[in-house]
This record gives C-alpha cells, structure tokens and sequence, in this order.
C-alpha cells in the first residue's frame, strides 16, 4: 500500500509546520510549497494525492495556482482544497464555485482538517 501524499501550499511558516506536523502524525507522507508557483511545479512532477492550498500566497495566489493546476491534464484531477482565513459569509461558497474541491478555515479545526483529508485519501492502517 503506497503512503498517501499531500502537498501543502503555505507561505507562512507556523502554519506550514502545522498542517505538516499534523499529517505527518497520522500517516501521510507531505510536500511543501511556499508559492503558488512552486506548488504548481511539485503538483506537476509528483502528482500528490491531495492539496492543500493557500489563497494568499506571494507570485499566483491560490486561485491562480489552481487555475493553473486544471488546465493541465496531468494535475487536472487532483484534488485541490483551499485552506484560509478568508471566512467570510460567502467566502465558501465562492472558492467552491472557483473549483476548489472543499474549504477548511483558518484557525484550522484538527479533527475538521484530519476528517477532509480522509475522504480524499486514506493513510495506510487507518
């Protein structure tokens, strides 16, 4: 059984050690971007099994970066969650019609995060 493998787009360093701290804890293997560019690039030549993405990201923000990521056949079917503190009423709404797969809020809500992320992998014993 292979290691599911989430890529984490953060550009904040708190909140990068986070998410990988937490997934790494419960099996998943992570890659980590700090730019939309860069989390493009990884996504292109690691097909992850998950991302988990910014919005306000420096060079593409999150939104451009997943634009990127569906016009291209190879990471078009990735799963793509956006991952903010944008949580304003409508803020869900609209990063789902944008294409997002999902949305978690910041602050991240752990058992929120872990429950998402098992429904778009599944880390191995689990």
């Amino acid at each position: 059984m292979t290691i599911p493998r989430v890529l984490v787009v953060e550009d904040n360093e708190k909140n990068m050690k986070l998410l990988r701290d937490i997934l790494t804890a419960k099996g998943y293997r992570t890659l980590e971007a700090t730019s939309g560019a860069r989390a493009v690039e990884l996504a292109t030549e690691h097909a992850p099994d998950l991302v988990l993405m910014d919005i306000q990201l420096p060079d593409l923000d999150g939104s451009e970066a997943l634009a990127r990521l569906r016009a291209d056949e190879r990471t078009t079917s990735i799963p793509v969650l956006a991952v903010t503190a944008q949580a304003m009423y409508g803020d869900r709404e609209r990063f789902l019609t944008a294409g997002f797969d999902g949305y978690i809020s910041k602050p991240v809500d752990v058992i929120e995060l872990l429950a998402i992320v098992r429904r778009y992998c599944a880390a191995p014993g689990r």
